[in-house]
């Protein structure tokens, strides 16, 4: 192999992050708010496919994957289903990466844009269910550190985050 197939030799390059702007942002939400529910959905599914495989294997054993087990066709569908969804899950995910998207959390539906604010580079923080991206954090700060994005409509007054 000669060095133009080995590359260079040193680490992959890594390609920064898209930068998002508050509107180009919220122009994304709607499709979001289609993923984000069908990324749940999958991932409630592989946990209760997980549970019914470690239920097989605890069940069988080390003859959890033989040919002549009863249960045999059951784990193959189960672990057909397993890889299926993983994939899924994996290229979703993958795809809102690519696209400097970060999916923090699930359940709530949180989710990260990479921007610039005043040179520094932050995170456009959005949860389901919020009518637009009306906050940004740290990279580091998480969405405890929030803070309203100046001129949004959706960030509450300073007063009003204060209250219980």
């Amino acid at each position: 192999m000669d060095r133009s197939e080995r590359g260079s030799g040193g680490p992959p390059a890594v390609e920064p992050p898209r930068l998002w702007t508050v509107a180009e942002a919220n122009a994304r939400l709607p499709e979001l708010e289609e993923l984000l529910p069908r990324l749940h959905g999958w991932a409630n599914r592989l946990a209760q496919v997980h549970e019914e495989r470690e239920r097989l294997t605890a069940f069988w054993g080390s003859e959890a994957d033989a040919e002549d087990q009863p249960d045999h066709e059951l784990k193959e569908r189960l672990d057909a289903e397993w890889r299926n969804l993983g994939r899924r899950m994996d290229e979703a995910v993958g795809s809102l990466r690519a696209e400097g998207i970060e999916l923090k959390d699930l359940g709530n539906g949180t989710v990260d844009f990479y921007a610039m604010r005043g040179g520094e580079l932050v995170f456009l923080c959005w949860q389901r269910g919020e009518p637009s991206v009306g906050y940004y954090h740290t990279l580091t700060g998480g969405f405890r550190g929030r803070r309203p994005v100046e001129g949004s409509s959706t960030a509450p007054s300073p007063r009003a985050q204060e209250s219980p």
